[in-house]
């Protein structure tokens, strides 16, 4: 199972971005893809999940409102897309899934595959 994230860079305070999930392999779709941030020196910070074959989805609460999280089965990605970007989100964005087909949201084995991570940097 081989997650890969995109989409991160340099955005400034207020700016918008969308982070991608893919795959090589398995079907996201059948899944649950939970997007995840770790900030230099932090924990990590769950964000969000989604579960595209039974409809169920979350957002944390210290995001909702400017972060979303959705699917799209006919291109295999899952996205996270980031509103009113604050210095604060500055982080190593991830991709992981429990590799269990059928899994919802969270899913009860804990996640065991993660991607490879994508830097967001907000500044000015």
């Amino acid at each position: 199972v081989q997650l890969q994230a995109s989409g991160g860079g340099l955005v400034q305070p207020g700016g918008s971005l969308r982070l991608s999930c893919a795959s090589s392999g398995f079907t996201l779709e059948y899944y649950a893809i939970g997007w995840f941030r770790q900030a230099p020196g932090k924990e990590r910070e769950g964000l969000a999940c989604i579960s595209s074959h039974d409809g169920n989805s979350y957002i944390t609460d210290s995001v909702k409102g400017r972060f979303t999280v959705s699917g799209d089965i006919a291109k295999n990605t899952v996205y996270l897309q980031m509103n009113s970007l604050k210095p604060e989100d500055t982080a190593v964005y991830y991709c992981a899934t429990d590799g269990s087909v059928g899994s919802s949201c969270p899913p009860a084995r804990g996640w065991n595959y993660w991607g490879q991570g994508t830097l967001v940097t907000v500044s000015s």
